[in-house]
């Protein structure tokens, strides 16, 4: 029944004329930040994980909108109710299906992007790694931002400020990838994300 529900999310997000949004926003970020901060290689070179990070945090919200609120309009979380399917299995689902929908093009693109603000290679290959440690955190807050706020008006804009706050470990911990044991706390950030995700978001879809 998971793969079933991964693979029919699956099917919507490819589906969706916004498929490339998250990616082609990643990677224009990346190529219109060196013009804002100018020439200085070795400056741009210090803040390009960040940038990376933020990008990629913004990018996991783009698609919030659509994870959890259209299945609340057309009656799909309460005919799976109806069949005895949990919440949190239906939660879990929507998270992978996130993920493989938003990190994998990203962590694709990501040599384009770290050629575009002057990466180094070593850095990019630390932050590649940081990227699919700490990718899954960001679709686990971003689906129980999307169930926290689904049927609300301006949903994505209240979901944005739920996550932020959220996801500041994930993105310390991603920035500072090339330190001693950052990688290490970032999957535990990680993990613990992933493991309370489901329950958080399907508690809201209960009340939703």
């Amino acid at each position: 029944m998971f793969l079933t529900l991964v693979r029919r999310d699956l099917t919507l997000i490819a589906r969706s004329p916004a498929l490339w949004m998250p990616v082609m926003f990643f990677v224009l970020v990346a190529a219109l930040f060196p013009f804002a901060v100018g020439p200085d290689a070795r400056l741009l070179g210090r803040i390009a994980p960040g940038v990376v990070w933020v990008a990629a945090l913004l990018a996991a919200l783009l698609p919030v909108e659509t994870l959890v609120a259209p299945d609340l309009d057309d009656g799909t979380l309460d005919q799976l109710a109806s069949r005895g399917i949990a919440m949190e299995l239906v939660a879990a689902a929507r998270i992978v299906a996130h993920w493989l929908g938003f990190a994998l093009p990203l962590l694709a693109a990501l040599p384009i992007a770290a050629i575009l603000v002057g990466m180094d290679s070593t850095t990019a290959k630390q932050l590649a790694l940081a990227l699919l440690l700490g990718t899954p955190a960001l679709a686990a807050l971003a689906v129980v931002a999307a169930a926290l706020t689904a049927g609300l008006r301006g949903g994505g804009a209240l979901a944005g400020l739920i996550i932020l706050p959220l996801a500041l470990p994930i993105l310390i911990f991603g920035v500072a990838a090339a330190a001693p044991g950052a990688l290490k706390l970032l999957a535990a950030a990680s993990l613990v994300s992933i493991a309370v995700a489901p329950f958080a978001a399907a508690a809201a879809m209960r009340q939703d």
